[in-house]
């Protein structure tokens, strides 16, 4: 009792404001990622006061702050805050929210609120957030009492880390946040975590044992070291060929022996067909959702192939796929357990071998037409990356050269957006970088993904961070462009773009700018931008032509049978320039409407 009065008299009384700011120092929060705003000047103010403690991040956009501060949890495993505007700044800020979602990410999203005795007037940006957010988060509040705040950060963290985490969106209005109150802080609490059920370990193994033809299927978020180490010796002992899901490539060393692919949008045809032929499927940490089960027909809602599904949450076991085992438990309490297993007689350890050959034949690089090779370029990248780089993605079909071309190491990570979300991977490299500033961090994004947060590159200098930041230019949204020309071909429309320079661009900023055009030119080009220290673009003007990692536009356009009428496309090749700062040559476009690379598929 006593205790607990001299602790309260140490506080004091406090300001909402400064009540949250402390209420985020006591549970952990060292990051907030914001956009200011005059609906928490209180919150601003607060935060002035603990800046030893926690780093605040100014962005230029709420977009970009949302997703910087998805991708430092969805690497960190702990979430890092991101504090927007009313009205405006929540809507900007959504995209993040939907992301974090999507990709079962801790995130918690402060939004400055309207005073609460205008409520339901339509007062000036007054939006209900409660309903606006409902059903892309995990848990929506409001805090009405300063006296609150401790207890409902505290929960709100809990809400974002456990189970299947995500999301919480917070409004804060600004009556409450000039409110004073004496309360105490509230530290983070111990939490059990789910374990596996030995009796479910036991079936496990039973099953496997029966098997032929077994698949690991790995997905998830918060898996921290020591389970990634677990997982990796359950997988090999066992000699199981291992599969990621859709932008989950941060989840296993891409160079062992037994790793056979990703699964997702741009997988392998001959991985997809071997897939089929499983007969068991070890489905850790996945949601089996639409990308990564090829619109849901990879497996059947059957008990015909048997189905472990692995999952800390058990309201999204037997959601989509009815599993023939459901195991309940934190994924790296799992991890640690199967570790333990014992193997049983291994009859796949041909199988395995089979799709593991299947992964570095789709790693033979084409001799795709134009003038920069794509395919090689990432073979390169691949020895250029430090041993422990982050590579964060945009969407769009550009993304998926670095899957099919790159083995990802076991200190290295790729980070993207799963509900393929344009615009993540500059913001998402500036997160990547200030949570890791030692590390080397590299954004690969569509030029129309570019131009949506390319601004964001600002952010990088203010806060002295420097990625670099590969746009792929081919002057269109390329992922509509693919859907336009299997279902209309030839008749382009609104999916050609313009560009400016973007080598330019970064410049102007005092960054290093590259544009690179012949596949000779871009090691050395990443080299000048690693030695250089700065903030950099490498602009790789690719050939429009080339849609994808396995189709051109003519294919397509043959492949739906277009009218002989239809305009055969044309393309003109870019001229070399000289190494030595080169002048920009005009991008390669076809006879058609321009076309484009993008980053994401809009549907």
């Amino acid at each position: 009792m006593e205790l607990a009065k001299a602790r309260k008299a140490r506080i004091g009384p406090r300001p909402g404001g400064r009540i949250l700011a402390d209420a985020l120092v006591a549970q952990g929060i060292d990051h907030v990622f914001e956009v200011p705003g005059e609906s928490y000047l209180d919150v601003l103010d607060g935060l002035y006061s603990v800046r030893s403690k926690l780093q605040l991040i100014t962005c230029r956009f709420e977009a970009g702050a949302v997703n910087m501060a998805e991708a430092f949890g969805k690497l960190t495993g702990r979430p890092a805050a991101a504090m927007v505007t009313r009205g405006p700044g929540a809507c900007h800020g959504a995209i993040g929210v939907h992301i974090a979602m999507q990709d079962s990410t801790p995130l918690l999203l402060f939004i400055g609120q309207i005073p609460t005795d205008q409520t339901d007037r339509e007062a000036f940006q007054e939006i209900d957030y409660r309903r606006m957010f409902g059903s892309v988060a995990k848990w929506v509040t409001q805090i009405d009492h300063a006296a609150r705040i401790p207890e409902i950060v505290a929960h709100a963290v809990d809400v974002a880390i456990s189970g299947r985490p995500g999301p919480v969106v917070i409004a804060l209005p600004e009556d409450m946040q000039h409110q004073v109150a004496e309360v105490s802080d509230i530290g983070p609490a111990a939490i059990a975590l789910p374990q596996p059920d030995e009796g479910a370990l036991v079936r496990l193994s039973e099953l496997l044992a029966r098997a032929h033809k077994p698949l690991a299927l790995l997905g998830g978020s918060r898996w921290s070291e020591a389970g990634r180490a677990a997982i990796r010796t359950f997988l090999t002992r066992h000699e199981l060929p291992v599969t990621v899901g859709f932008r989950r490539q941060a989840l296993y060393d891409g160079t062992a022996d037994n790793f056979v692919g990703d699964l997702g949008v741009g997988s392998d045809p001959a991985l997809v067909a071997k897939a089929k032929e499983a007969d068991v499927l070890l489905a850790i940490g996945t949601r089996l959702g639409e990308a990564t089960t090829q619109g849901y027909t990879l497996f059947q809602p059957t008990e015909s192939v048997p189905v472990v599904h692995v999952y800390p949450d058990g309201s999204e076991i037997g959601r989509l796929f009815r599993p023939t085992l459901g195991i309940v438990s934190d994924l790296n309490a799992f991890a640690e357990a199967a570790a333990a297993l014992e193997p049983p007689r291994i009859a796949w350890r041909e199988w395995t071998h089979e799709l593991r050959a299947l992964r570095e034949a789709g790693r033979e690089v084409p001799d795709y037409p134009g003038l920069l090779n794509l395919g090689t370029v990432m073979r390169e990248l691949e020895t250029l990356l430090a041993p422990d780089a982050i590579m964060t993605t945009d969407a769009g079909n550009f993304a998926t050269w670095a899957p099919r071309f790159i083995n990802f190491g076991e200190q290295q990570r790729y980070i993207g957006p799963c509900n393929g979300a344009m615009g993540y991977a500059v913001p998402a490299a500036i997160g990547a970088k200030i949570a890791f500033p030692e590390r080397m961090v590299v954004a690969t994004v569509g030029d129309g993904g570019f131009l949506m947060t390319g601004q964001e590159i600002a952010t990088a200098f203010h806060h002295g961070v420097a990625p670099i930041v590969l746009v792929f230019n081919n002057q269109m949204y390329g992922t509509i462009r693919m859907h336009q020309e299997r279902h209309f071909p030839a008749r382009v429309s609104g999916t050609a773009l313009t560009n400016p320079d973007f080598a330019r661009f970064i410049e102007a900023f005092g960054g290093h700018g590259e544009v690179v055009t012949e596949t000779a030119g871009f090691a050395p080009a990443f080299r000048r931008a690693v030695e250089s220290g700065r903030p950099a673009v490498i602009e790789l003007v690719t050939d429009p032509e080339q849609i994808t990692t396995r189709a051109t536009i003519s294919d397509l356009r043959k492949a739906a049978k277009a009218p002989k009428a239809a305009a055969k496309p044309r393309r003109q090749l870019v001229q070399s320039r000289a190494a030595s700062k080169p002048r920009r040559a005009a991008a390669p476009s076809l006879a058609t409407p321009a076309a484009g690379p993008i980053s994401v598929p809009r549907e």
